[in-house]
C-alpha cells in the first residue's frame, strides 16, 4: 500500500545526496583551515580536531543509545558542524570548554530537535553562542597570529571588530585592510582569512552546493548600512570602515557557510534575500550599538527562528500555477 510520507525541510531535490553537500563544504574550508595552521599553528588543529570528534562520538552515543535510531555520523554533518564549531573558537581556548560546545551543539542544538532534518537552529552557531555566554573570558581572548603559530599563545590583542566598536577615527583610518585580506590579524581562527573563505565561496557556487543569496544579500547589506552610519567622516574613511566590516570577524565565514545552512534557512530566493538583509542589518546594529563586537552569530541564530515564518509567507509556485502577465 503506498503511504503518505512527510518529512522536515528542505524539500528541494538536487542530484547532490546529503553526504556530498556537506563534504563539498568540507572541501571548500580547506583554504581557511590551511590558513589557520599557518597563522596559529597546531593550536589550530587540536581545537578543529578535539570538536570534530567529539560532535562526532556525542551524535553517535545519543542516536545508538537515547533516540535508538539509525546512526547518522557518516553523512558529515557531525563532522562540518563540529569543523564550523571549531572555526568559531579562539585557537587557545582550552581543550575541555571546546568538548562542552561540541556537546550543546550536537545535543541541544541538534539532537533534541529529532536530528538532521529537524533541528530549528545552525547547531555550530548554537554551542558557539552557549560558549560566549558561559565562558566569556575565554571566548574573548584572542592570540596575535604569527607564522606557523610561534607565539600566539603567550600574546593577545584586541581584533578589529574591538577597534571598529571603539570608534576611534584615526586609528580605524589605519588599519590595513590586507591583513583582514590574508588573516594576519586576531580573532577566531577559521573567520580571519577572508581570501580564504571567498576561495571556498567560489568552489560551493560552482558545485551547486549553494546559491548567492544569502552570501550577497548579506555582505551587501552590512557593506551599505556601515556606509550609512559611517559616511558623515568622509567617503574615503567609510569605504575602509565599510571593507573592513565585511573583511573582519566572521561576517564572510557566517554569510557563506553557516547563514546558508539548508535546514535553517529559507527554501525560496525571494525569502533568502530577506533573510540575509535581515541578518546583515541585525549584525551590524549589534557591532555598533550591542554589547559584543560581533553581532553575527546572534544575527542567525535570530532568523534561523524566524525562517518558518519567511517559508510560510513567501512561498515557492506550485507546480502546474499559471502566472498571469499584464
Amino acid at each position: 500500500m503506498n503511504k503518505l510520507v512527510v518529512s522536515p525541510s528542505p524539500h528541494a531535490h538536487s542530484g547532490l545526496s546529503t553526504a556530498q553537500c556537506m563534504y563539498g563544504v568540507l572541501i571548500a574550508l580547506i583554504p581557511a583551515f590551511l590558513v589557520s595552521i599557518y597563522f596559529f599553528g597546531i593550536n589550530a588543529l587540536l581545537v578543529t580536531a578535539t570538536s570534530v570528534a567529539a560532535c562526532v562520538l556525542f551524535e553517535y552515543l545519543i542516536q545508538k543509545y537515547l533516540l535508538k535510531g539509525a546512526l547518522t555520523i557518516t553523512d558529515g554533518t557531525a563532522v562540518l558542524t563540529g569543523v564550523l564549531l571549531a572555526f568559531n573558537l579562539p585557537s587557545n581556548i582550552p581543550l575541555w570548554i571546546v568538548i562542552v560546545g561540541a556537546l550543546f551543539a550536537i545535543g541541544i542544538g541538534k539532537m533534541s530537535f529529532g536530528g538532521l532534518g529537524n533541528n530549528i537552529f545552525n547547531p555550530a552557531l548554537a554551542g558557539r553562542i552557549f560558549l560566549l555566554i558561559s565562558f566569556p573570558q575565554q571566548m574573548t581572548t584572542w592570540p596575535q597570529p604569527s607564522p606557523w603559530g610561534a607565539g600566539v599563545d603567550g600574546i593577545t590583542g584586541p581584533t578589529t571588530l574591538n577597534i571598529l566598536k571603539q570608534g576611534n577615527v584615526e586609528e580605524i583610518a589605519n588599519i590595513d585592510v590586507i591583513n583582514a585580506l590574508i588573516g594576519n590579524y586576531g580573532g577566531s581562527f577559521g573567520e580571519v582569512s577572508a581570501i580564504a573563505l571567498i576561495i571556498g565561496f567560489i568552489y560551493l557556487i560552482w558545485r551547486n552546493i549553494i546559491t548567492w543569496h544569502i552570501p550577497v544579500s548579506i555582505i551587501l547589506t552590512v557593506f551599505l548600512f556601515s556606509m550609512a552610519v559611517s559616511i558623515n567622516h568622509g567617503l574615503e574613511y567609510a569605504l575602509i570602515f565599510s571593507e573592513l566590516q565585511i573583511f573582519s570577524g566572521g561576517l564572510l565565514l557566517g554569510a557563506i557557510f553557516m547563514a546558508t545552512d539548508y535546514v535553517t534557512s529559507p527554501m525560496t530566493p525571494g525569502g533568502m534575500i530577506l533573510y540575509g538583509v535581515l541578518i546583515g542589518i541585525i549584525t551590524v546594529v549589534i557591532r555598533l550599538w550591542g554589547a559584543y563586537p560581533e553581532g553575527l552569530s546572534f544575527a542567525i541564530f535570530i532568523m534561523n527562528g524566524a525562517t518558518p515564518l519567511i517559508n510560510k509567507y513567501m512561498k515557492p509556485k506550485r507546480f502546474g500555477e499559471v502566472v498571469k502577465h499584464g
